[in-house]
């Protein structure tokens, strides 16, 4: 017998029974979940020492002139057509002009290819489309970004039959057809596999002919566009009670097509969610019949349904709602430093205190890293791969920061933000926030379940292949895969721990990283952090193994060490991208600093609650022995961040880059105005102020300015007084728009029904 002979029957064995005992079987619809969606630059974290180079060599991503002549034509007219407080608190919905322009436009086909009569945008593109309309409207950002996301357009490009894309996608594209998907409902919200709605193979009419098709009911919930969709993509589960198709009857979770106009479907009603305007509201179907030909993907897609939702979920959540944080965090960074400048408090700008400027300073930096990772984001994306994990990674913690950073803007800006009116320009995005935190799989979900748990089997080199074998039916190939998968998977974790001490003994100086000039130093920190976070996955899963899935709170903070090393390695990336431009050093510190004291902190954390003591012991030895050892950017960090943000720069311009700066006299352009005007009367109004004079023409008869500084000062003080007033209205014309006399007499909503 040889040692590989050996090391299987002696060693593997009794390991490999002991491992089928601790792991839970994975469901079909785990399994499934598993695998839909490709790994990436996730998967190098996960090895304890990514590769650097490999992520710096990543292409930048770019527009074409195509693109780039559809940001400035089309993306900027529509801007300028969007009225957001119009929209919300007098029409209740977007003006028909601007539907006919989305739709002539092919808004809703920027991700159908050109052969279908889609405009074929690069990820990138999409991103950009988004984050731009965001910054004017979040209404108007959700009606165009849903059509491009998850639903009856993704799904028919990756699983549609040719008949079927040849018949809807050009539809789609040129708006003829509005589409929405329905996969919430009462009984199943984030365990959708739970739904109720059902299918049953069947024969039945359609056009005239008897068909076998396929009976439907369902009642689903939160499903944006509904209200006005003319196709609705519809998951439900499948039976063949009367094996029509075969001997199973149990078909499972399926996806079809269904013309919202077809006998039994009702739609129409809407909800309000958090106030904002985008469509969205209930859908129901009782006993309606399609044929067998609007299953997406036909026959061969039945029961395949949840696989295909989350290649689908994989594409989209990685584009739509991360586009729209960063958005609000670049918005939120321009026009709370721009009225920071402005708005004085004490003979001051309220920047100049230190409180303001710690949430200036976390502002600008949350928009630097939110873009950042974005911008990777769309770089894989555009590669081709669905990248299942980090568009997880990105839903859960973009919406989040985006969170944090809107907050942190209605803090400095205070009553002006809180008082609504056409003059607020915070107030609809600080309202839209809930709906980025909750839709397209709730963080609180995303966070503790998927991140780490998805992420741990899909990116770990080893742990699936160990997963796998032991799923194997046929026993003795299943020990082979498997005794080659494990002894691989113990000699990496002897290296892993190897380099874990090491690293991290020397507080990074002996990690690896590329010639990144002043960078340097935090690839170092990054290949330190990685190496103990692979070294205290591999020692949670030995210890835990299945039991892992139920330690939502241990899952959660690995799931946020890997969330950080992701968004702190698109941070060095964008740097990088950007020529090492020195002046965003403060922005790419912040950053740094900021999250990896938030690792340092989630390693603590684990060490104190991880069940098995001995092992938080040994890991904490290893990788923290001395202690959480980063607190965060220094002061002078924040300040020169917040500085930035106060000041016009090619930094500042960068940073916020792509936002609709406004039209006319509304809000955001007497703001930009107002900021410009400080900028140019800086000079003389020092002058008003170091001679003690208050009035201009008295400074101009002293000599202290001229007269047309003097006239220049009191424009800037009339733009200044147009920023910082706040809207009134008289009593009659505060009113429940759109809900009816009843409830404005009663106070309670006109024939509610429940949903």
């Amino acid at each position: 017998m040889d040692w590989h002979q050996f090391r299987r029957n002696r060693l593997s064995r009794p390991i490999f029974g002991w491992a089928q005992r601790v792991l839970p079987a994975m469901s079909e619809t785990e399994s499934e979940a598993l695998e839909a969606g490709d790994v990436w630059w996730e998967a190098d974290l996960f090895t304890g020492n990514p590769e650097w180079q490999r992520l710096l060599d990543t292409p930048r991503p770019e527009l074409t002139s195509e693109e780039r002549a559809f940001m400035d034509g089309p993306v900027e007219e529509l801007c300028d057509m969007l009225d957001d407080w119009k929209i919300t608190w007098e029409d209740g919905d977007l003006p028909s002009e601007v539907w006919d322009f989305i739709k002539h436009n092919r808004f809703f086909g920027m991700i159908v290819p050109k052969k279908y009569g889609g405009l074929e945008f690069s990820a990138f593109a999409h991103s950009e489309v988004i984050r731009t309309i965001s910054s004017r409207s979040a209404t108007a950002a959700v009606t165009v970004m849903v059509p491009n996301s998850l639903g009856p357009g993704e799904l028919l490009m990756q699983f549609g039959t040719e008949e079927q894309r040849e018949y809807w996608l050009p539809r789609l594209a040129r708006g003829e057809e509005v589409p929405c998907f329905g996969l919430t409902s009462p009984e199943a919200g984030s365990d959708a596999a739970s739904m109720t709605d059902s299918g049953v193979i069947c024969r039945g009419t359609w056009r005239g002919e008897e068909v076998l098709g396929i009976r439907l009911n369902w009642h689903k919930r939160y499903i944006t566009l509904a209200p006005v969709a003319t196709v609705l993509g519809l998951a439900f589960k499948l039976r063949d009670p009367d094996h029509l198709l075969g001997d199973e009857e149990e078909l499972g979770i399926t996806v079809a097509l269904v013309p919202t106009h077809l006998p039994g479907v009702t739609t129409g009603r809407r909800h309000l969610p958090s106030f904002q305007m985008f469509q969205n509201g209930p859908t129901k179907g009782k006993d309606v019949f399609i044929p067998l030909d609007h299953v997406i993907g036909g026959e061969a897609q039945l029961g395949k349904g949840w696989k295909m939702l989350m290649a689908a979920l994989a594409a989209g959540r990685g584009i739509s709602l991360p586009s729209l944080s960063a958005a609000a965090a670049a918005f939120s960074a321009r026009t709370t430093g721009a009225y920071a400048r402005i708005r004085e408090q004490f003979g001051i700008p309220v920047g100049k205190f230190e409180g303001v400027q710690e949430r200036l300073g976390a502002i600008a930096a949350a928009a630097y890293r939110l873009d950042a990772a974005r911008r990777l984001t769309c770089a894989g994306l555009d590669s081709g791969l669905k990248l299942a994990v980090i568009s997880a990674i990105m839903k859960a913690h973009a919406t989040d920061q985006m969170r944090q950073a809107v907050n942190d803007a209605m803090d400095v800006h205070a009553g002006k933000a809180v008082i609504d009116g056409p003059s607020n320009y915070l107030g609809n995005l600080y309202r839209a926030v809930p709906v980025g935190i909750t839709v397209e799989g709730a963080n609180i979900l995303t966070r503790n379940l998927i991140i780490f748990g998805q992420g741990a089997i899909r990116a770990h080199p080893y742990l699936l292949k160990e997963m796998n074998a032991l799923e194997e039916e046929d026993r003795e190939l299943a020990l082979t895969r498997f005794d080659k998968a494990f002894w691989a998977h113990v000699g990496h974790g002897l290296k892993t721990a190897g380099r874990a001490w090491i690293r991290n003994w020397s507080g990074g100086l002996i990690s690896p990283s590329p010639r990144a000039g002043k960078a340097r130093r935090y690839y170092r920190q990054l290949s330190r952090a990685s190496a103990g976070f692979a070294l205290l996955s591999d020692f949670a899963l030995l210890t835990l193994g299945g039991a892992l899935k139920r330690k939502e709170m241990l899952s959660a903070r690995l799931g946020d060490i890997l969330s950080e090393l992701y968004f702190l390695s698109a941070v060095l990336k964008r740097w990088e991208d950007e020529g090492r431009q020195t002046d965003d050093l403060p922005l790419l510190a912040y950053s740094m600093e900021e999250g990896l004291a938030t690792i340092d902190r989630r390693f603590a954390e684990l060490f104190a609650n991880l069940p098995n003591r001995f092992v938080a012991g040994l890991c904490k030895f290893l990788i923290q022995p001395l202690g959480p050892r980063r607190y965060g950017p220094k002061d002078k960090i924040t300040v020169r961040c917040a500085e930035i943000l106060m000041a016009p720069s090619a930094t500042r311009d960068r940073l916020t880059s792509g936002l609709h700066r406004g039209r006319g006299n509304d809000a955001v352009a007497a703001l930009e105005r107002a900021f410009s005007l400080s900028v140019l009367t800086e000079k003389p109004r020092d002058a008003m102020r170091k001679a003690a004079i208050d009035n201009p023409e008295t400074a101009v008869a002293t000599g202290d300015i001229t007269a047309a500084e003097a006239e220049q000062v009191a424009e800037y003080r009339k733009a200044v007084a147009a920023v910082v007033a706040v809207d009134d209205f008289a009593p009659g014309n505060i009113a429940f728009h759109g809900m009816g006399a009843e409830q404005r007499e009663t106070g309670r909503p006109a024939q509610a029904a429940r949903v």
